[in-house]
């Protein structure tokens, strides 16, 4: 894999030169978006990218929204995406990926359960790939969720034939464009699965590195809910069979 000390373009250029989209789904994180957002802006700009910041928040029924405005009012690099009534993981997803205007599109999630600081060390990876596919190192969530990690990300792997260490870690760079060309179907939580199956049909390349994972330290996690889990393997075989007629 390769790698580099410092950040550079998907032209192996200066850093100015990259253009990034950078977008978090949030629902109910009214104690993590403001955190996660400005140190996404610090980070972008000490990069001195071109770049974007887009908070979608998925029909929270906190304070997240009003915050994000606030945010976007005080910066006109910020843009906020709402879903008026949530509408599930895949749908923030799906709704950050389409409303991306930039070159690269990073995503991570608005729990602040990583550093963002993490990411200028993606973008060398960009030269020679179209995705970066990170995992966690040390992951710090429960064991049910340790556990369900692990399972869905071994189905999946063999479903697709996808040698993917951690299918669902919200910590993905990709080239923007392939977006035109791929479908996304799901709002829940196969989303990460299925682009990445799509994309590896279509021909994009992914490589793979691993970032820290933290606690959560404010907010209620809501992705591991058995009715979550059970909803997503349903969808993973009737997902299967489209891509497979129709990637």
């Amino acid at each position: 894999m390769a790698q580099a000390d410092s950040p550079v373009s998907p032209d192996g250029v200066s850093p100015s030169a990259v253009s990034i989209s950078v977008f978090f789904p949030c629902y109910n994180e009214q104690d993590n978006v403001r955190r996660v957002a400005e140190q996404a802006i610090r980070v972008l700009e000490g990069l001195g990218a071109d770049y974007e910041v887009i908070i979608v928040d998925d029909g929270s029924v906190d304070a997240t929204g009003r915050i994000a405005d606030e945010i976007a009012a005080g910066n006109d690099r910020v843009r906020v995406i709402r879903h008026e009534r949530n509408r599930g993981y895949g749908a923030a997803l799906q709704s950050g990926f389409r409303a991306a205007r930039k070159e690269l599109v990073f995503y991570t999630d608005g729990d602040g359960q990583f550093d963002i600081g993490e990411m200028p060390a993606l973008l060398p990876l960009m030269a020679d790939y179209d995705i970066v596919s990170c995992y966690r190192i040390d992951r710090r969530d429960n064991l049910v969720r340790k556990i369900n990690g692990w399972l869905w990300t071994k189905v999946t792997g063999l479903v697709f034939s996808m040698k993917v260490r951690d299918v669902d870690c919200a910590f993905k760079l990709y080239r923007r464009s392939l977006f035109d060309r791929i479908t996304m179907e799901s709002t829940g939580a196969l989303i990460d699965t299925e682009i990445l199956a799509r994309a590896v049909r279509k021909g994009y390349t992914i490589t793979q590195k691993g970032v820290h994972h933290y606690p959560r330290t404010a907010g209620r996690q809501t992705g591991a809910s058995l009715r979550v889990v059970l909803r997503a393997f349903r969808e993973l075989w009737r997902l299967r069979g489209r891509i497979v007629r129709d990637p």
